[in-house]
């Protein structure tokens, strides 16, 4: 399985950790859309509205779907019902949260923001430290994605404050390290990707660290360090084969084939391009073989 790193993960286990009520057809809604299952979304909402116009966690549930599929309007317009019947800053704080998700997923950003930001102080009015960290992600998310990268570290580094376990600490270093990765300052982003690798190391789960071990090889090349790199991705090459992770294997194998061809040695780096395309072949992963030619496409001519 791919690591899925969102907000809107994260806003469902902070969710279903604070409500203390929810409607069996809104819980089920939950559930279909966090897997991925739209139609069955869609369906559950709707019976649970037929049953209570006024279930709040149902319109919310409708609206995610709604901005999942790429449907704005009616999404804003089921989150709209559901602030209507938001009495408290924290219903108040998840409502402006999706709501910001909704925008950003459809790259209106200056909106997303403005949504994030009302999210950030219904926080801090519920006195919600983790709705306040979500929403600096939220924000940071959206400048990374518009690229202004100084303002997305920003945002980061103060989520990172607010973290409360080592998991939130292995997020909030990763996000970190890619953005200093991406501002070219690599010792930087070596150092915060090491700190990610622990924290996921002892409390990630396997995708995490997977994912933390891949991109700490990338940084060890960035940063010219070819041994460590080499090192770090083998390990996470077997660890990825022993566990059935043919994702993260090949994507080991290119990313070590990339070090390999900085490094000089081309026939290697020919040999595991090969061998990535070759696991995303027998795994009929058309999405992670086009990933494969995007990253390697310059380094073998």
């Amino acid at each position: 399985m791919k690591l899925q790193l969102t907000l809107t993960t994260l806003f469902t286990a902070l969710y279903f950790n604070n409500v203390y009520a929810i409607s069996d057809d809104a819980y089920a809604c939950n559930k279909a859309y966090e897997q991925g299952d739209f139609v069955t979304a869609t369906t559950l909402a709707a019976k649970a509205l037929n049953t209570n116009s006024r279930d709040r966690d149902a319109l919310m549930c409708q609206g995610r779907t709604y901005s999942a599929q790429g449907d704005l309007k009616s999404a804003l317009s089921a989150l709209k019902s559901a602030e209507k019947l938001s009495n408290g800053a924290f219903d108040k704080t998840i409502v402006a949260l999706v709501t910001g998700h909704a925008y950003k997923n459809a790259n209106q950003y200056e909106q997303a923001i403005s949504s994030y930001q009302e999210s950030l102080k219904q926080a801090g009015l519920a006195k919600s430290k983790a709705f306040e960290r979500v929403s600096h992600i939220g924000i940071g998310n959206v400048h990374a994605e518009t690229k202004q990268y100084p303002l997305a570290l920003e945002s980061y580094l103060t989520a990172t404050k607010l973290d409360a376990n080592d998991n939130e600490r292995g997020e909030s270093f990763e996000k970190i390290a890619e953005t200093y990765h991406i501002l070219n300052q690599h010792d930087l982003a070596l150092e915060y990707q090491i700190k990610a690798y622990f924290m996921h190391q002892k409390s990630g789960t396997p995708d995490q660290f997977a994912h933390s071990s891949i991109e700490l090889g990338r940084y060890y090349a960035a940063a010219k360090n070819y041994n460590s790199a080499e090192n770090t991705l083998n390990k996470i090459i077997k660890f990825a084969n022993e566990q059935g992770g043919a994702y993260y294997e090949a994507q080991g194998c290119y990313v070590l084939a990339q070090v390999k061809a900085a490094s000089g040695d081309m026939q290697s780096a020919k040999a595991l391009i090969e061998k990535a395309r070759l696991i995303a072949k027998n795994t009929n992963d058309v999405a992670l073989d086009e990933e494969i030619t995007k990253e390697t496409q310059n380094l073998i001519k």
